[in-house]
C-alpha cells in the first residue's frame, strides 16, 4: 500500500488509466444512438434519451454520491461504485426493451461518477507542491477516455455488435476494480460523524460562501459548454455536403482531440509554480481562437478540414488545461470539504456542458457552422471577460 503522503509514478498511471476507463462509459452510446434506439423500438424523437439518461445519472452521482467521500472511507466507496458500473454495463448489453435499458443507462452514469471520487483521493495523497501535476495527469486520462470512447464504440459496433461495446467495458471495469482493490490505500473520512442530510445541506453553504468555487466552476462551465457544442456540431458539418466525410473518417477526426490532453500536466505544473493567472488566460484565449480559425478558408476544402483539426486540438487543450487549473484551485481549500467541493465543481461544469450540447444542435439547425462557431466563440469570451473583471483571480 502507498502511504497517504506519497504517490508513485506507477500509481499515478494506474489512477489516470482508471479515470479514463470509467469516464468513457458516459460516451460509448453517443455514436450508437441510431442502432440502439432501433433495437429497442424507440421513437426517433426520443432517441436522445439513450445518451441523456447516462449523463443525468452522472450528474446525480456527482451531486449525491461523490460528496460521501467526506464521510465514508474512499477506497470502499470507490469499489462499491465500480461494482455498480459493472452491473449497469451488463444491463445495457443484455437489455431487450426500453425500460430496462433506460434504468441501466442511468445507473451507468451514476457508476461513472466514481471518477470524481478518485480525483480528490489522489489530491489528498500528495503534497501541495505536486498536487497540480498529479491532477493534470489524471485529467489527461479523463480527456483521453472521453475522446477515445466514441471511435472505440464505432469500431467495435462495426466489427461485432453494439452489445459488444458494453460487454468489453464491463470487463475493463472489472479489471480496473481488481487493480484498485490491490493498490489503493484506505483513506479515512475527515468528517465520519457528519450525517448525510447535514452533508447535503452543507454543500449549499459551501457554494454560497466559497467564491473560488463559484468563479472557477463558471469559467469551466463556459469552456466545457464550448467543447460540447463543438463536438455536437462538428460531426454534422463533416458529414454534410461541404465535406462529405464517412462515419469512419469522422471517427478518425475525433481521435485528433486526444492530442489536446497533453496540456493537462503542463497546466498542473504551471499552477504548482504559481502561474495560475497566466495559464488561465492562455486556456481561455485558446478556446476562443479555436472557433475563429475555421473561418479563414473555403468550406469543404482540404485546408478548411485541417483548420478544423487544429481547432479541435486547440479547443481540447484549452478546456483540459482550465479544468486542471480549476480543480487545483478548489483543492487548495480545506481538505475536510474536498469531496463536496469537487462534487459541486463538476456538477456545475456539467450544466455548462449540457447547455453547450443543446446550443450546438440548435445553432447548427438554425444557421449551420457559421452561427454555431460564433456561439461557441462567445462562451469562452464570456469566461475571459469575467475573469478579467474578477477582483481576486485564482
Amino acid at each position: 500500500m502507498n502511504s497517504t503522503n506519497s504517490l508513485s509514478k506507477s500509481m499515478v498511471l494506474v489512477l489516470a488509466t482508471a479515470v479514463g476507463v470509467i469516464v468513457a462509459n458516459n460516451y460509448y452510446a453517443q455514436p450508437l444512438i441510431s442502432m440502439i434506439s432501433k433495437a429497442l423500438g424507440l421513437a426517433p424523437e426520443l432517441a436522445g434519451l439513450v445518451v441523456t439518461l447516462t449523463q443525468a445519472g452522472y450528474g446525480i452521482g456527482v451531486l449525491l454520491i461523490v460528496p460521501l467521500g467526506d464521510i465514508y472511507e474512499s477506497r470502499k466507496l470507490t469499489l462499491i461504485m465500480i461494482g455498480v458500473g459493472i452491473v449497469s454495463l451488463l444491463g445495457l448489453a443484455f437489455a431487450t426493451s426500453v425500460v430496462p435499458y433506460f434504468l441501466a443507462a442511468f445507473a451507468t452514469g451514476v457508476g461513472a461518477s466514481t471518477v470524481q471520487i478518485l480525483v480528490p483521493l489522489a489530491a489528498s495523497m500528495v503534497p501541495e507542491t505536486k498536487r497540480g501535476q498529479v491532477i493534470g495527469n489524471l485529467m489527461s486520462g479523463l480527456m483521453v477516455g472521453i475522446m477515445l470512447s466514441r471511435p472505440t464504440a464505432s469500431v467495435l459496433s462495426d466489427l461485432f455488435h453494439w452489445h459488444a461495446v458494453f460487454v468489453l467495458s464491463a470487463i475493463l471495469m472489472a479489471l480496473i476494480g481488481l487493480l484498485l482493490y490491490k493498490v489503493l490505500p484506505e483513506k479515512q473520512p475527515t468528517n465520519p460523524d457528519l450525517k448525510y442530510s447535514q452533508l447535503l445541506k452543507s454543500m449549499y453553504e459551501l457554494f454560497k460562501t466559497t467564491p473560488v468555487l463559484r468563479y472557477r466552476a463558471f469559467y469551466q462551465a463556459c469552456l466545457f459548454g464550448a467543447f460540447c457544442l463543438f463536438w455536437t456540431a462538428s460531426p454534422l458539418l463533416l458529414l454534410g455536403p461541404e465535406f462529405k466525410l464517412s462515419q469512419s473518417a469522422v471517427a478518425l477526426f475525433a481521435l485528433v482531440g486526444v492530442a489536446g490532453a497533453v496540456s493537462a500536466p503542463f497546466a498542473g505544473k504551471a499552477a504548482d509554480k504559481g502561474w495560475t493567472k497566466a495559464a488561465t488566460y492562455v486556456a481561455m484565449i485558446s478556446c476562443s481562437l479555436s472557433f475563429l480559425v475555421s473561418h479563414f478558408f473555403p468550406a469543404g476544402s482540404f485546408v478548411a478540414l485541417m483548420s478544423l483539426v487544429f481547432a479541435a486540438i486547440l479547443l481540447d487543450a484549452g478546456v483540459t488545461a482550465n479544468l486542471v487549473l480549476g480543480q487545483r484551485a478548489v483543492f487548495e481549500l480545506p481538505a475536510e470539504f474536498r469531496s463536496r467541493l469537487n462534487g459541486l465543481y463538476i456538477a456545475l461544469i456539467f450544466i455548462g456542458g449540457a447547455t453547450g450540447s443543446a446550443l450546438g444542435a440548435w445553432a447548427y439547425a438554425r444557421g449551420g457552422w457559421e452561427l454555431t462557431s460564433w456561439v461557441g466563440f462567445a462562451m469562452p469570451v464570456v469566461a475571459l471577460l469575467t475573469y478579467i473583471t474578477e477582483k481576486k483571480t485564482n
